[in-house]
């Protein structure tokens, strides 16, 4: 398979791309929790504190062919003791949905994650409804856990999140 992507670190402006996607209710309803409305100064602020005093690895997607920033792939909560970390996934350009960009950033975010930083076992936490989301866990490798009952409100229902993970021996066989 060609690589059509590539991740990088965020840079100062990448705000002004991210906040179209936040603002976005249909962007917005394929995450976890609740909606929020974000101003540009407080995204441009997100951005800067993710540069600057992040211990979490978070990265932008972007297309090799013309260098458009099309989403967004983090590591976080990484645990360097039990070497494990939470995988997060976003393709806030929905001209690039339902296309395999997510699945090829977030194998790229498992190569790194597991071979350049050491890590074990990287898990996932998806709405019970994003159906397209869990079809691509699955498809990097991610295996179902459980799930966590009730556990996000989310347009006016608590809504459950299924748990995947996968560890470090399953991904590099």
């Amino acid at each position: 398979m060609q690589t059509r992507i590539y991740l990088r670190a965020f840079e100062l402006d990448d705000y002004k791309t991210t906040i179209a996607w936040r603002n976005d209710k249909e962007v917005s309803d394929k995450l976890g929790g609740m909606r929020l409305y974000v101003s540009e100064a407080r995204e441009k602020k997100w951005i800067e504190d993710t540069i600057f005093h992040s211990s979490d690895i978070k990265l932008a997607i972007c297309l090799i062919q013309n260098n458009l920033h099309i989403g967004n792939v983090y590591l976080t909560d990484i645990n360097n003791v039990n070497r494990t970390a939470e995988s997060h996934i976003l393709i806030g350009n929905k001209d690039y949905w339902g296309q395999g960009y997510a699945c090829e950033a977030l194998l790229q975010m498992l190569h790194y994650g597991f071979e350049e930083r050491g890590l074990n076992r990287i898990y996932a936490h998806i709405n019970i409804d994003n159906e397209a989301s869990l079809r691509m866990h699955e498809k990097c490798g991610y295996k179902q856990e459980g799930v966590l009952r009730q556990a996000v409100f989310k347009n006016g229902t608590f809504k459950d999140v299924v748990v995947m993970s996968i560890l470090s021996k399953e991904f590099l066989k």
